[in-house]
């Protein structure tokens, strides 16, 4: 795989990149193997792709911070947890005592003091159970069962003085409630849980992907509080380095002093990177020279991804190149091909958010037709903004002028209130067979409710009069009420029919029994007459859309007319080719505008 490749030459890179000191503040992290080096990226479907010793364990430390707070904000909400703990940076170490006193409250839930008023928050019957909650959590987040370091544990409980003074000083000011010595207890066991590179990776893809864990397809984490998490991580995660970082990678991390980052691209992939090494701040050398690469080769800064407005708009055409399903006769035919430019079509691709809206919203107010068609199908997704747009677009529009099709979702709630009568249509051939019927009305084009002489049959054009004389002597009347089959798929072709009222929509019928319309064929149409040409079975279904009044033809008599008459066959044969070659035609025209 590509990406497996990148990352096995960035691995090596970095892993040539010298500094560093492992952290000896806690002893057992004094025994990590300064040369270990692991790189892991998640998609959101869940593939993981690590290199170098991505399988090693140790032990979160820092890192288990956002996903504590993340549980805070879950279980109290934004307004009871902002009363324990604040979201500023602090411009301070990390396991600085320096508080904000006029909310007093620890700045931020990264530092040292925040994180120790959130773990002071977790719920549960007696310090065992919720030692548990911590575990399960960041189990969730990692998708499989992880596990406490206990000599870690014991090692940062022994030479955790700095931490007792801060939990001392956030007691003594009613900051925490409760045992200080249980609730530091607690925050060394989460600190102690031992995750891989791979697993710090899933955590970060688990964010990512709002809250859903991409591997279990298990919710970590309420998706409403998924921002909060990453916001405080872009400004407050990396320590004193934080500023920096955002300026330089420009994306939300956590480090942890075993020498990790986890760091989440919202909506495409998790990072993660491990080398033990850290910098004055406290951040792994190699892991950030890692992501730094990482974000300067795919482009991942937050503020650097300039979208590109234009790709809303996937593609534009008019009623002279596309066309419904609806077959017409040629006088209907010369109307589209001489004012068809009437007609507009707009194609819409892609996440629509304020930026890609507004690019839309503006295309819909350039195109100057009578009928503007929006085709929404390619659309996956659309924020609050881009409906208000829209909306606002649709409702101001002239009455009957702006069309959408396959509006979903939240764009169908947000246009439903401005709609009109044919402005909301479910597929895009739907709204164009509406547009081309109204502006054939205007143009007057319609060739009236019945059309029962067969030298107004496309079909018959440049019959002789004796030809017509023969042919109306073999004609026989049929009535189809609305629904009625007139061509069974798979069937023998003995008939064929021309419609002289109504219309017969041809429709194929897929794995599942889901039908899809082919064609609908009006008055002045044929049904069936591919049998003239090859005697095969029949390909498709036609049932009558409404009551459908028709002539039918016997094959085997037209054929024995021809005997007489042998002029008869070769201009209807003649008049079928130039059918099938127009029809040919405008499907070229069609690929050729959309591009598919």
């Amino acid at each position: 795989m590509p990406l497996s490749a990148y990352l096995t030459d960035l691995l090596e890179e970095v892993r040539r990149i010298e500094g560093g000191e492992v952290a000896t503040y806690i002893p057992e992290l004094a025994k990590s193997d300064p040369a270990a080096l692991a790189i892991a990226i998640t998609a959101l479907d869940g593939k993981t792709y690590a290199v170098g010793d991505a399988d090693l364990p140790f032990t979160i430390q820092s890192v288990s911070k956002p996903f504590l707070y993340g549980l805070a904000l879950q279980t109290y909400g934004r307004e009871a947890v902002l009363k324990h703990v604040g979201v500023e940076p602090t411009g301070d170490a990390f396991n600085s005592t320096v508080m904000d006193e006029v909310n007093n409250r620890p700045f931020n839930p990264m530092v040292n003091a925040g994180a120790i008023a959130v773990t002071a928050l977790v719920q549960g019957e007696g310090y065992k159970a919720r030692r548990q909650v911590v575990l399960d959590l960041l189990s969730r987040f990692a998708g499989r069962k992880l596990k406490f370091d206990e000599a870690v544990f014991q090692s940062e409980r022994d030479t955790g003085a700095r931490n007792r003074v801060i939990a001392a000083i956030m007691r003594q000011a009613e900051m925490i409630s409760g045992d200080a010595d249980e609730i530091l207890d607690l925050y060394f066991s989460q600190c102690s849980v031992l995750v891989t590179t791979r697993d710090l990776s899933v955590m970060a893809a688990t964010l990512a992907n709002g809250g859903v864990n991409p591997i279990s397809g298990e919710r970590a984490l309420a998706a409403e509080y998924v921002p909060d998490v990453l916001t405080v991580m872009h400004s407050c995660g990396m320590y004193n380095y934080a500023g920096q970082w955002s300026y330089e990678v420009g994306i939300p991390a956590k480090s942890g002093v075993s020498g990790s980052i986890a760091a989440i691209i919202p909506g495409q992939a998790g990072i993660s990177a491990y080398a033990p090494p850290l910098d004055r701040f406290g951040n792994s050398v190699r892991a950030i020279a890692a992501c730094k690469r990482i974000a300067a080769d795919f482009g991942l800064h937050a503020f650097r991804v300039a979208p590109n407005n234009s790709a809303a708009v996937r593609a534009e055409a008019t009623g002279q190149a596309v066309r419904s399903k609806r077959a017409r006769n040629s006088a209907e035919r010369e109307v589209l091909a001489r004012e068809g430019a009437r007609i507009a079509l707009i194609e819409a691709q892609g996440a629509l958010f304020f930026g890609a809206a507004e690019r839309l919203v503006r295309r819909i107010g350039e195109i100057e037709a009578d009928w503007l068609i929006v085709d929404l199908r390619r659309v996956y997704d659309a924020d609050a903004a881009a409906c208000a747009l829209l909306a606002r677009q649709f409702a101001k529009a002239k009455p009957g002028a702006l069309i959408f099709a396959h509006a979903q979702g939240a764009l169908a709630e947000a246009l439903a209130p401005h709609a009109r009568a044919n402005t909301l249509f479910a597929d895009r051939d739907a709204a164009l067979e509406f547009c081309e019927n109204a502006l054939i009305a205007v143009e007057g084009a319609h060739g009236g409710p019945s059309r029962f002489a067969l030298k107004s049959i496309d079909l018959f054009a440049g019959l002789s009069a004796g030809d017509l004389q023969a042919l109306e002597a073999l004609a026989k009347p049929f009535v189809f009420e609305s629904g009625r089959h007139m061509v069974r798929e798979g069937e023998a072709g003995r008939l064929f029919f021309v419609i002289a009222q109504g219309a017969a929509r041809v429709q194929l019928t897929l794995p599942g029994a889901r039908t899809v319309r082919v064609a609908t064929i009006g008055a002045g149409g044929c049904v069936g007459e591919m049998a003239l040409l090859d005697g095969s079975p029949r390909s498709a279904d036609v049932l009558a859309d409404g009551r459908v009044i028709a002539y039918g033809f016997s094959i085997e008599e037209l054929m024995g007319l021809s005997q007489t008459h042998p002029s008869l066959l070769l201009t209807i044969f003649a008049n079928l080719s130039r059918d099938f070659a127009e029809r040919l035609r405008a499907a070229n025209n069609e690929i050729r505008s959309l591009g598919h």
